[in-house]
């Protein structure tokens, strides 16, 4: 039986991990994210259902090369990002990077990192689940077309580098909304 390649976020988990489960495994970090939106353009394809076209992190162009390697060499790859909506969609981004490999991928969730916590996850692995991928992808869509939009007119109105967030403009639109409400307020003397 062959090597199974596990891939998780932090290097520090790696270490940890890679004590745990001993030569059967080989388990590399991602670091994080390892693509997101283009950086100086929208990256969303309007006409195609709001689209996102991602791409390799400049930074991260040498651990996906040591991901795809580790992955045409193993056996079996699992992904263990951690167990939010985060870890989710770094897990299928990376899935999506290793597709060249021609093996299947499984998700594995560590809820704690102890030997008998690892050794039960692994026993239970399952597949990438797309409504949190989809729910992190609508999350980031969002984030780049309230702040793609809106951060310019910051600039050029209050200061260059400040950049509107997709909660943070709702909530202050709603502000300025009542503020312009109670300055718009008559009052009137009425009894009963």
């Amino acid at each position: 039986m062959g090597e199974k390649l596990l891939i998780v976020e932090s290097p520090a988990k790696a270490r940890t991990l890679s004590r745990y489960l001993g030569k059967d495994f080989r388990v590399v970090a991602s670091v994080g994210h390892v693509r997101d939106l283009p950086k100086n353009e929208l990256g969303i394809d309007l006409e195609k259902g709001f689209e996102p076209r991602y791409e390799v992190l400049p930074g991260k162009r040498a651990v996906v090369a040591q991901l795809q390697k580790a992955a045409r060499e193993a056996e079996k790859i699992l992904v263990a990002t951690d167990p939010d909506r985060e870890g989710e969609a770094i897990g299928w981004h990376v899935a999506e990077l290793l597709k060249g490999s021609q093996k299947p991928v499984e998700r594995v969730l560590f809820h704690e990192i102890t030997k008998q916590g690892v050794k039960k996850a692994l026993e239970h692995p399952r597949e990438l689940d797309p409504h949190l991928v989809d729910s992190q992808k609508a999350r980031r869509v969002l984030d780049r077309l309230v702040g793609y939009t809106l951060s310019p007119l910051l600039w050029e109105k209050v200061k260059r580098g400040l950049s509107a967030g997709r909660v943070q403009s709702v909530a202050l639109k709603m502000i300025c909304d009542r503020e312009a409400e109670i300055a718009a307020f008559v009052p009137e003397e009425y009894w009963n």
